[in-house]
């Protein structure tokens, strides 16, 4: 690594780049599809999805029209596609009405028709139209129970597709007998499309008993309404042998994958050895944070399985079972496990942040570690352990001022940890 670059430049750098490799206007053109003799109609969810409107939009030869839903200030500007922003991560009443305008648009198609369903991460919570019997408040305190509850991501969208009038598979049912076309940024582990904004258009073999068994195993508190949705089968998801589903296509545009490649380049270039260790890593974040100083010190401290310098990559979405009332997010969760586990080890620094520049419910990407973080947070009189007990992450951050923040990034290829491990002394 050149002495001219520091540490945590050259680790902001890796995430900038991790970023910008997935942005809709470079990947999304080459997946487009070949115009159709009907109309082309845009439908679209997720964080991502107003910036996959706006290329498609400039590399869209014929006419065009449609809707898609994004988060509050993830905007962007479309002449022909309307962009709905609603809120996320818990849903609103303007991301209920975008849901129903957005199955209004589908209705009444033929088959020389063609469907653009831009999918990606946040769609979940953005396309909220419930299953009858269901209101807005039901689906708000399940995602809210969900979100507390330490289940993996694959668990939450199982319980979602089956709340839900268009995920699982419903809405591409919807639009039948068009054709669609689904183009996808994946933000989840292993980049199942059941799993990308809850799977809106694709079939999805479990069942309403799979979603009440995770409701259960986790001790959930739901409404009556929502396990009687589950228990009745009133909430069943769109199946593989669905003829309505018989001429849906999907497209990956981009994936966590994408995004640790393009870092480990940048790192390589800076003279640092990168090592992609896995793009789905899950599991409860302080957990992963203890284990990745594991590893760190290993490489530090015995030159194995990695000479240092190098950099240590993984993407992935772990998750966080709240136990106390603190601001925090998955990654400086991380973060600070992992730094507690490092206790101060000479030469390593860290980054972690969410690719959609909101770590948790806050406005903030996440944050740096360096082997100074808890001395310096001593010093100034806070507790770093007790920040940890607290999900208190982003305060313990933001008083050091080693919070990251991105502001809106206009995609979602999950979560990006690096992890900088000197040359040994």
């Amino acid at each position: 690594m050149s002495p001219a670059l520091d540490p945590r430049t050259l680790l902001r750098q890796l995430f900038d780049a991790a970023i910008a490799s997935a942005q809709p206007a470079l990947c999304l053109p080459p997946h487009l599809p070949a115009p159709p003799k009907g109309r082309t109609i845009v439908i679209g969810a997720g964080k991502a999805s107003a910036a996959m409107a706006q290329a498609l939009e400039r590399h869209w030869p014929g006419p065009l029209e449609g809707l898609v839903v994004t988060r509050y200030g993830y905007e962007q500007p479309c002449e022909r596609i309307e962009i709905v922003p609603a809120a996320h991560p818990v849903p609103d009443e303007a991301g209920l009405l975008a849901s129903r305008r957005i199955a209004q648009k589908v209705a009444g198609l033929t088959a020389d028709d063609l469907v653009i369903a831009l999918i990606s991460g946040g769609g979940s919570a953005l396309l909220v139209a419930p299953v009858p019997g269901l209101t807005l408040d039901d689906k708000r305190a399940v995602n809210a129970a969900l979100l507390a509850s330490g289940a993996t991501i694959s668990e939450m969208n199982c319980v979602r597709r089956h709340l839900s009038a268009l995920k699982g598979g419903r809405l591409g049912a919807l639009c039948h007998p068009a054709r669609v076309v689904t183009l996808a940024i994946s933000d989840v582990p292993g980049d199942d499309p059941r799993d990308i904004a809850s799977g809106p258009t694709v079939a999805d073999p479990g069942t309403c008993a799979d979603a009440l068994a995770i409701i259960d195993r986790y001790g959930l508190a739901v409404p009556a309404s929502v396990r009687h949705v589950l228990a009745s089968g009133d909430g069943e998801s769109v199946k593989p042998d669905d003829p309505r589903l018989a001429r849906g296509e999907l497209r990956m545009v981009t994936a966590p994958q994408v995004a640790l490649e393009a870092a480990a380049r940048v790192a390589r270039e800076a003279g640092v050895a990168a090592h992609i260790l896995g793009d789905s890593l899950e599991g409860e974040a302080r957990d992963l944070g203890k284990t990745m100083a594991g590893i760190a010190r290993q490489v530090a401290t015995r030159g194995q399985p990695f000479e240092p310098p190098c950099v240590l990559l993984s993407g992935g979405e772990t998750t966080v079972t709240l136990r106390g009332q603190g601001r925090g997010g998955r990654n400086v969760e991380f973060l600070l496990s992992l730094a507690l586990a490092l206790d101060g080890l000479p030469g390593v620094h860290a980054i972690a942040g969410d690719t959609d520049g909101v770590d948790g419910a806050e406005e903030i990407a996440g944050a740096h570690v360096a082997p100074d973080t808890l001395a310096r947070a001593w010093a100034s009189g806070m507790n770093p352990r007790a920040s940890l007990d607290a999900n208190d992450a982003h305060t313990f951050f933001r008083a050091l001022g080693d919070s990251v923040v991105t502001g809106p990034t206009l995609t979602n290829v999950n979560d990006f940890r690096a992890i900088l491990v000197g040359a040994r002394r």
